[in-house]
């Protein structure tokens, strides 16, 4: 992802669009600090399909439907 000051999205809106619209991807800064960022709308979709294809890569189905006797722990990240 690249990054991008606002001063510079403002003043080339429309060449940073373009690039949105071909996939590209933008972290928007303020003072150095990133507050946004832009991306192409099925951003997400992408992102998702590609961790679930991580995860099914290290994954091992079994029976989820069965009861277990076994405490579970939620971590919270």
């Amino acid at each position: 992802m690249q990054s991008i000051a606002v001063s510079k999205l403002r003043a080339n809106l429309m060449k940073i669009l373009k690039q949105i619209e071909h996939g590209s991807s933008f972290d928007i800064t303020s003072r150095g600090r990133v507050v946004a960022k832009l991306v192409p709308p099925d951003y997400t979709r992408k992102l998702a399909r590609k961790k679930l294809i991580e995860i099914a890569k290290k994954a091992k189905v079994k029976d989820v439907l069965s009861p277990i006797d076994e405490k579970w722990e939620v971590h919270h990240s």
